[in-house]
């Protein structure tokens, strides 16, 4: 197993240097089961991402022109909902706010009323009938620590679509850190995110191509 270390300034510069690692060093295999099955990943073994700055903006990547990019703020911001509400839309099997919803308050709680010292401010995703999904959660933890009055994430995901997910899920996070951070009453933080799973598509070779060729 190889562990892939990728140390970024924030959530742009994050994306493109796991593109490079993905496209360069990821080994390909055909998917059996999930999302594209019967088509071909890229994938690292382990990938942990340490963004020092993730309050940067901007929050999405600036791709170069004439490539499609991955996601928008319009979209992150239509996409909060989805990880912090409980409401689910028709259709929907789950969000991540159903799980996440009472678990943001009580870490905010916990933070504000018991002290900042405490490693019991871990949210979870997904329970034990999650597995019986025809797609089951992606992102499965948020663990958090205040350490010199910063808020810092730490979150993981089982399987991680580096082209269309991986921009819009962590500026999400990062709006939702900004969120806790100032209703704890403290400093945003660092964001380290972690995947046995990063992977990207297909689809989305040639167009990783395309943006690291002019990167």
């Amino acid at each position: 197993m190889k562990i892939t270390i990728v140390e970024a300034r924030d959530l742009s510069e994050a994306w493109f240097l796991c593109l490079g690692k993905v496209m360069s060093e990821g080994y390909e295999y055909k998917i059996d089961r999930g999302s594209y099955e019967g088509q071909t990943r890229k994938q690292l073994d382990l990938a942990v991402v340490h963004v020092n700055y993730p309050a940067s903006r901007p929050l999405i990547p600036d791709v170069p022109q004439g490539v499609p990019p991955p996601s928008t703020m319009e979209y992150v911001e239509s996409y909060l909902p989805y990880l912090m509400a409980a409401h689910r839309k028709e259709g929907e099997q789950y969000t991540y706010g159903q799980y996440l919803e009472r678990q943001i308050a009580e870490v905010i709680r916990m933070y504000k009323e018991d002290g900042h010292y405490t490693n019991h401010a871990f949210m979870a995703v997904g329970d034990d009938k999650s597995i019986y999904l025809d797609a089951p959660p992606c992102l499965r933890v948020i663990d958090t620590r205040i350490r010199e009055n910063k808020l810092d994430f730490y979150v993981y995901f089982r399987s991680w679509d580096l082209w269309a997910g991986f921009p819009s899920n962590l500026a999400s996070i990062q709006l939702l850190k900004e969120y806790m951070s100032s209703e704890i009453g403290v400093e945003d933080g660092e964001l380290v995110a972690m995947s046995k799973g990063l992977h990207l598509y297909e689809y989305s070779w040639e167009l990783s191509r395309a943006v690291l060729r002019v990167s």
